[in-house]
């Protein structure tokens, strides 16, 4: 279901190319208070670029950046200052994630290009007890209020392109070039799903075609009620 016509779709396209802006970028402010105001060792997967490795650093003893795509990581490495505790590498996070446990998890616009079950599993299982995990995913449009945010964000994603780049046409940030997937699973089986792997995660549809999730790990296991 798509409520714009083709030929407003193909204008927003061309605006949003003249006036670029990271999405994801957006969120990580948000996504930094969420977090303790220092912590041990974190975890970003899927850091492109590097900016949010960078902005965990600055809180992290240690923080592990892991990326499929190479070229992109060769870049975040070169845009990284050396003094900075970020340790980047190309990796298949597909069901494993090297080292562990980690304080932080942090996962933005990647989640969908991942088995979801395996790779929230393996999350959950590599956080240390107390930790938190933040994801920032994308979902498929499939619900009434999915489609009302998608036209909401239309206007508001232009006028946020058009300030962040003061009016004036930008190339693209190389935060954006890496590669792109179209979501698969909608946001109620995101949420039916996340609740059985980590209970009591907190979900919410965010502006921009995002979704939040953050789960803090127990520090002990919970017992089982009656004992």
């Amino acid at each position: 279901m798509n409520l714009l016509s083709p030929r407003v779709l193909r204008a927003l396209e061309r605006f949003n190319a003249t006036y670029p802006w990271d999405h994801n970028a957006h969120y990580h402010r948000w996504i930094l208070r969420q977090l303790p105001g220092r912590f041990g060792s974190a975890l970003d997967v899927g850091s492109g670029s590097g900016d949010l490795a960078r902005l965990l650093a600055g809180r992290a003893k240690a923080v592990t950046a892991l990326d499929a795509d190479p070229e992109i990581t060769a870049r975040a490495r070169e845009l990284t200052p050396a003094t900075l505790p970020v340790t980047f590498a190309v990796a298949d996070v597909s069901a494993e994630l090297p080292g562990g446990p980690f304080d932080v998890i942090t996962c933005v616009a990647t989640l969908h290009h991942l088995p979801f079950t395996e790779a929230l599993t393996c999350f959950g299982r590599q956080l240390a007890p107390g930790g938190t995990l933040v994801v920032l995913g994308l979902s498929r449009a499939a619900s009434p209020l999915d489609h009302a945010l998608g036209l909401v964000a239309v206007p508001a994603n232009a006028a946020t392109g058009w300030i962040r780049n003061r009016g004036r046409p930008s190339r693209r940030p190389v935060s954006m070039t890496a590669r792109t997937r179209p979501a698969s699973m909608t946001f109620d089986d995101i949420a039916g799903e996340a609740a059985k792997i980590l209970p009591g995660a907190r979900l919410r549809r965010r502006l921009f075609w995002r979704y939040s999730l953050v789960w803090h790990r127990p520090e002990r296991p919970v017992a089982p009620a009656g004992r």
